[in-house]
């Protein structure tokens, strides 16, 4: 079933083989902890950074082991039972710049800076970070970074109960189709891509090289009207939707609204970004996801 909704605004390679995450029961510790090979840390909160903890939930570092003897960190914010957890894959190179102590050095993508709008509404959010401030650019559509995607959801079940969506935004839309379309049946509810890069640019691949056809978990495209990042045409959403023939239910948004405030129509901070209309996008893929759930 393929559904299109209008929503209008008013106002050098890597190349890893991932081990399954062992012992990952965890708890909320200050410091650093290591159980079973999973370390865990509890962030220090200047000023600022502390109004992104919402609703009483907590963000926590986590270095995850991989196979290749390297360590992916992620950021890992909850409040008590999350009604759903959400893997995010964020744009760009894919490099947020994570410290131990939870520091952002880049945190200006859409995923990133809108964490706790999705802790308030009840979702738990994993955040990866590359491995040693790698490029993921030209990776994301492989079988090997399906693996570290993978290894993000196992890592996510073993945090809370509750279902797991992944949600990837621009180049991160690949990770997450390309996730979706290896992931292992029960293991994901569904999968939500915005602004998806779908056009050839300086990555070579697009969502259209990650597997679509493939996704068997129900899906939604979002597509911003006022998108003008030439690799992500709000128009190619409905041939992305269609090319999710197995999916047992997609849905095309298209939404209207953003603020340029960078000259790159592909930056963070633009409407490919939904920089200025953060809540109602947030709201939209929210509802889609409390629909999904029923």
């Amino acid at each position: 079933m393929r559904t299109i909704l209008r929503v209008k605004n008013e106002c050098p390679r890597w190349l890893l083989s991932v081990a399954l995450l062992t012992s990952l029961l965890a708890s909320p510790t200050a410091g650093a902890v290591d159980r079973g090979g999973l370390r865990e840390r509890s962030p220090r909160r200047g000023a600022n950074e502390a109004t992104s903890v919402a609703n009483g939930a907590t963000e926590r570092v986590f270095d995850l082991p991989l196979g290749s003897g390297e360590r992916q960190r992620v950021l890992y914010m909850a409040s008590d039972s999350p009604r759903a957890t959400i893997v995010m894959l964020p744009g760009g190179s894919g490099n947020i710049g994570l410290a131990r102590d939870g520091d952002l050095r880049h945190g200006e993508n859409f995923l990133v800076r809108t964490r706790g709008l999705w802790a308030a509404k009840g979702y738990a959010v994993v955040i990866p970070d590359t491995i040693d401030r790698a490029n993921l650019r030209g990776e994301r559509s492989s079988s090997e970074y399906a693996s570290v995607v993978e290894a993000l959801v196992r890592f996510a079940h073993t945090q809370a109960s509750g279902p797991v969506f992944l949600l990837g935004t621009s180049q991160g839309s690949i990770a997450a189709a390309n996730g979706a379309a290896h992931a292992d049946p029960g293991g994901l509810a569904g999968v939500v891509l915005t602004e998806s890069v779908s056009r050839p640019g300086g990555s070579h691949e697009t969502v259209f090289d990650a597997g679509l056809p493939d996704v068997r978990i129900p899906a939604l495209v979002v597509a911003n009207h006022n998108d003008r990042c030439y690799v992500a045409p709000p128009e190619d959403a409905p041939k992305i939707a269609a090319a999710m023939s197995h999916s047992p239910q997609v849905r095309v948004v298209t939404v209207s609204g953003g603020i340029d405030a960078s000259s790159n129509a592909c930056a963070s901070l633009s409407p490919h970004g939904y920089y200025g209309m953060e809540a109602q996008v947030v709201e939209t893929i929210s509802d889609w996801i409390r629909n999904t759930l029923r």
